[in-house]
C-alpha cells in the first residue's frame, strides 16, 4: 500500500482515479488546486504524486518544478491533454518521471502507478516507529511491544497521519480536513471519536498517551526520547 497525492480540477477524473486507487489499496489524498497540492507536497511525505497538468494558478508541472528544486524525490505521473502531449520535454524537464494522455482507463492508469511505485526507493518510511508503536504500512499492521492492534481505516489513517507528521500540534479541524479529505459529510465529532477510539486502543493502562492533548491548541504524537 503506498501514499499517494492526487491533484486534478476534473471532478470525475479527480473521482474515478481516487477510487481506482484505493481499490487497490492504497491511500489517497485528492485536491483539486494546484496551490493545496504544493502545500500538502511541503507538509507530508508521499511514495507517489499524480498531478495534472492543467492545474489552475499551479499547474502539475510548476509543482514539479518546486519539488524537484527542494530536492524532491517521490516519483510524479502528470496526467496531460493531447495539446500538451508535444510538450512533454518541459515536463521532462521540471523532474516528471510519466505521462499519461487524457482521456485514459483506469487499468493503463493502475499500470503506470504501480510500474512508479516498483521503481527502487520509491516507497517512503514503510515501515514507522514511536517508540514500541510500529506501523508496516506495505502490511497494513500496527502492532505494539509485539502484540497486532487491530484498527479500522480512518483510526489506522489518523495514526499513520500522526506517524508521519510527529512533534507538531494539529487542531481538530486540521486533521478533519488532513485525514477526511472529500468527506464533506463528516463533522469534528467525527474526528474527537476517531481519536478517542484510537488512544485507547493503542495505550497501555498506566502508561502516557501516544497522542496526548495539548491545551487550548490540538493534539500531539511526541517522539519520547
Amino acid at each position: 500500500m503506498a501514499k499517494i497525492l492526487l491533484a486534478d480540477n476534473d471532478q470525475s477524473v479527480l473521482v474515478g482515479a481516487r477510487e481506482a486507487l484505493e481499490s487497490t489499496s492504497h491511500t489517497v489524498e485528492s485536491v483539486n488546486s494546484g496551490r493545496e497540492a504544493l502545500n500538502r507536497l511541503r507538509l507530508n511525505k508521499y511514495d507517489l504524486a499524480v498531478l495534472d497538468w492543467s492545474l489552475p494558478l499551479v499547474t502539475g508541472v510548476d509543482i514539479c518544478r518546486k519539488y524537484r528544486a527542494n530536492g524532491g524525490k517521490m516519483p510524479i505521473l502528470v496526467l496531460t491533454d493531447h495539446s500538451q502531449e508535444g510538450s512533454q520535454t518541459e515536463g521532462l524537464d521540471a523532474g516528471a518521471d510519466d505521462f499519461l494522455s487524457k482521456p485514459f482507463s483506469m487499468n493503463e492508469f493502475l499500470e503506470r502507478v504501480a510500474a512508479l511505485l516498483l521503481r527502487e526507493g520509491s516507497f517512503v518510511d514503510n515501515v514507522l516507529k514511536v517508540q514500541d508503536l510500529i506501523m508496516d504500512t506495505t502490511r497494513s499492521t500496527v502492532s505494539r511491544a509485539g502484540k497486532e492492534i487491530p484498527l479500522l481505516p480512518k483510526e489506522y489513517a489518523l495514526l499513520e497521519f500522526f506517524m508521519r507528521n510527529k512533534n507538531t500540534v494539529f487542531d481538530i479541524k486540521t486533521l478533519l480536513i488532513r485525514v477526511w479529505t472529500n468527506e464533506p459529510e463528516t463533522s469534528e465529532d467525527t474526528v474527537r471519536q476517531c481519536l478517542m477510539r484510537l488512544r485507547k486502543k493503542l495505550d497501555a493502562q498506566a502508561q502516557e498517551s501516544f497522542i496526548k492533548t495539548v491545551k487550548g491548541l490540538g493534539f500531539i504524537m511526541e517522539e519520547r526520547r
